[in-house]
């Protein structure tokens, strides 16, 4: 069901709270490294402003510790200061979150104007989604818009407890989660088939609940990354000093049996003699990895094949990298996806994390249907869970 947006509120001379996700890299002198989510937010917020309105933007930033020397990094002023520059207004940043300046700043807030409160994390009813602290979030504002994907997989109060403190018909989500639910609605309910996703990673059990829900809708599961070899020594083939998660040998037996001809593993890889850059390399041809050699990557006969999978898909999804790509010997597989899905026809999708910095890294970006701008996020829909934060956003 689609959801209420911020094209239903009437913003003209009103407040409005925008959650946003500006929990951005950042340099060690605290300076923003990549401005990619904060970018993302920018439709939102100019469709307010151009309207009438005016912008209170709360959003964490890191993982604050609640030492305020330790914490100092944290504070929003660099990301304050890179919005300014990206939305060419003045934007005005307060020391706290729901104290007095804030309420100063707020209650002085006139049309088109733009407030950024300091990073919601600072506060411990943020976490435990405390009600107190979520009515003093709340009565900054007039009306409340999530536009923070990446964060909709937590009950935190900024994303919970303070939309529910506005009536109904102020209660919204902005246009980057509006994208996102689309996508992830032609993903889960209308995939055009073929149906392909590509799952790497490290573990099979970070992504065991994502690869059982999917094998339910998709035609073929390609699988990379180090998690191979957890599946591969459960068929029983040797894989060579590579990382298997010996206690998750039955979990990938199970998956195996589920899938049955579904589940597309490497037929050849990339092979070291040490996990890290300068390392001796070469193709081991077929499943088997030798003695005292780590599988690094997909081989150039799995990349054909992963590759000649993807060109016929209607549908791709990719979750995860096909080996250390970080490392430019053990980056050809993530970067011979990557280029695939580019060239794809098919509605293509790349969530979150690892994957996004991948296609990002290799400026492929703009020739996917979608990179998600969240990691966890994405991932917990593809495993078929909803979320709190959508549920108290009313449906249009």
């Amino acid at each position: 069901m689609a959801k209420q947006t911020v094209s239903d509120l009437q913003v003209e001379g009103k407040k409005v709270l925008v959650r946003v996700d500006f929990n951005v890299p950042q340099t060690a002198s605290g300076e923003v490294a990549d401005d990619r989510r904060i970018r993302a937010a920018l439709p939102t917020l100019t469709d307010i402003l151009r309207r009438g309105g005016s912008l209170i933007l709360v959003s964490h930033l890191g993982r604050p510790t609640g030492d305020p020397a330790a914490d100092a990094p944290f504070r929003m002023d660099h990301v304050a200061a890179r919005l300014q520059q990206l939305i060419g207004r003045p934007v005005q940043k307060t020391a706290d979150t729901v104290g007095p300046e804030a309420q100063a700043a707020c209650a002085a807030l006139k049309p088109g104007g733009i407030v950024v409160l300091e990073n919601v994390r600072f506060n411990k009813g943020e976490k435990k989604g405390d009600v107190a602290f979520a009515k003093q979030m709340a009565a900054l504002a007039d009306a409340y818009v999530n536009d923070a994907f990446g964060t909709c997989h937590r009950d935190e109060a900024s994303m919970v407890a303070v939309p529910e403190q506005f009536p109904p018909e102020q209660r919204a989500i902005g246009f980057l989660v509006e994208k996102e639910l689309r996508i992830l609605d032609t993903l889960l309910a209308h995939p055009k088939s073929p149906y392909v996703a590509v799952m790497g990673g490290a573990k099979v059990s970070d992504k065991i609940l994502v690869i059982e829900n999917l094998l339910q809708k998709v035609d073929k599961l390609l699988i990379g990354g180090a998690m191979t070899y957890t599946f591969l020594k459960a068929q029983g083939h040797e894989v060579g000093k590579s990382r298997v998660e010996a206690d998750k040998l039955d979990v990938a037996r199970h998956v195996l049996e589920l899938a049955g001809s579904k589940l597309v593993l490497p037929v050849d890889h990339l092979i070291a003699t040490k996990p890290e850059a300068g390392a001796e390399t070469k193709v081991a041809d077929g499943p088997t990895i030798p003695d005292g050699w780590f599988g690094m990557d997909i081989g150039p006969k799995t990349i054909e094949l992963y590759s000649g999978i993807i060109k016929d898909a209607g549908t791709v999804v990719w979750n995860g990298p096909m080996g250390m790509f970080e490392v430019e010997a053990f980056a050809t597989g993530t970067r011979a996806i990557a280029q695939a899905l580019a060239d794809s026809s098919a509605v293509t999708a790349v969530g979150g994390g690892e994957s996004a910095e991948a296609i990002e890294k290799f400026g492929l970006a703009e020739k996917v249907s979608h990179v998600s701008t969240g990691g966890g996020a994405f991932l917990e829909s593809l495993e078929g869970k909803s979320f709190n934060s959508l549920k108290v956003i009313p449906d249009r």
